[in-house]
């Protein structure tokens, strides 16, 4: 590595919380590294804090009022050339804030996590050098995410390395890397007996868990509950993130229910998903990255169009996971897949084909080795970026 250690910013938004949470995970995989220079940027909630809150409140409200509107528009959108005028207006917004955050912390490199590219425009214009990474927190491509001034993506499968060649991103700038995870995701050799969950749990149930998402809003979730402890085969892990009102209507229904453990927002994730069974959720790139890090049989509930139904086909694709619409046909396929061993085995060996959870280590080491490392010991490699002189943009 140069002898300057590097300064990287990790360019994320508060849509949910799985970009975030990916950005946590490579910063933790440069900070394992002795890199502790890593700056974290909301861009839009400092760009723009009140055309955040109300973009966050319609993207969340979609997932109950207009799931087919936001699909609509994502499927519109999700194969628009490289450059086209709808993407370069997207993506200048926040610009003024990153031309700001870019002058005071002087990173070496950006990266981003969230389909936001002011910066690329921004370097063209400033006439800079600085390399720009992508990490794609979905298992499905978006035009949004695609800009000839990226340097490198890292993707969750070859499927989508494919596509993105087919698009017209040279191949040398893709690696499949899976999508980061946090160091407790690795999931080996770790045994949910030990776990503190674990305790709480009788030995003799299959134990599913039930995610409603870090804000709660999968619909459905009362259903599913009655319809799971109806039999008395099952105990619950219900998990309903930052929603309240969730969280109190299922106390109220089935609190006393035995069976049935009730949580908010939880950050101990690896420990809930080694603890169980099976997982119910929404399907978003992390949870099913998560997921298959713990080797562990997904159900998708209802997903909404756009990247979460994609993803969700995607992975029923593989013979990974399981789309249910309704709470009968959501028992009878755990039921079908928790009592034959040999689904089982068959849900287990395809997760290993995708399974990533080393994923932010190998973003990180990659980052290092293209730029980072001194020129007498680089690899003979792709020539896409180099480090900058300081920046001072104007």
């Amino acid at each position: 590595m140069n002898a300057k250690t590097p300064k990287i910013m990790i360019l994320y938004a508060s849509y949910g919380d799985g970009h975030y949470r990916a950005s946590k995970a490579i910063e933790a995989g440069f900070r394992s590294r002795g890199i502790r220079d890593v700056v974290l940027l909301d861009l839009m909630a400092e760009a723009h804090p009140r055309l955040n809150e109300l973009t966050k409140f319609i993207y969340l409200t979609s997932f109950k009022a207009l799931p087919s509107l936001y699909g609509w528009i994502y499927n519109v959108t999700k194969d628009l050339r490289i450059g086209a005028t709808f993407l370069r207006a997207v993506n200048s917004i926040g610009s003024g804030t990153l031309k700001k955050a870019i002058s005071r912390h002087q990173p070496d490199l950006v990266i981003h996590t969230f389909p936001q590219l002011a910066l690329p425009d921004l370097i063209e214009r400033a006439s800079l050098s600085l390399p720009l990474v992508n990490v794609i927190t979905d298992f499905d491509v978006h035009a949004r995410w695609l800009h000839a001034g990226v340097d490198r993506y890292y993707v969750a499968t070859e499927d989508m390395k494919r596509e993105m060649i087919e698009r017209g991103v040279p191949e040398e700038r893709v690696l499949v890397s899976g999508i980061p995870l946090r160091p407790d995701f690795r999931c080996d050799g770790n045994s949910p007996a030990v776990s503190g969950i674990g305790h709480a749990l009788n030995p003799n149930k299959k134990t599913i868990l039930l995610m409603a998402g870090a804000s709660g809003v999968m619909q459905g979730n009362r259903d599913i509950c009655e319809a799971l402890l109806a039999g008395g085969n099952y105990q619950v892990l219900a998990v309903c993130g930052r929603n309240e009102e969730l969280y109190q209507k299922l106390a109220l229904q089935f609190g006393d229910h035995p069976d049935f453990h009730l949580f908010g927002f939880v950050d101990e994730v690896a420990e809930f998903m080694l603890a169980s069974d099976c997982i119910i959720t929404k399907p978003g790139g992390i949870t099913l990255s998560e997921a298959l890090a713990c080797r562990l049989p997904l159900f998708l509930y209802r997903p909404v169009p756009g990247q979460e139904l994609n993803n969700a086909r995607y992975l029923e694709s593989k013979g990974i996971a399981r789309i249910a619409r309704d709470p009968r046909s959501l028992h009878a396929g755990i039921d079908a897949l928790l009592q034959d061993s040999r689904q089982l085995a068959r849900v287990s060996a395809n997760m290993e084909n995708l399974r990533k959870p080393m994923a932010a280590e190998v973003i990180v080491n990659d980052i290092l080795d293209q730029w980072f490392q001194p020129a007498s010991c680089k690899p003979s490699p792709v020539q896409i970026g180099s480090a900058h002189p300081r920046l001072v943009i104007h």
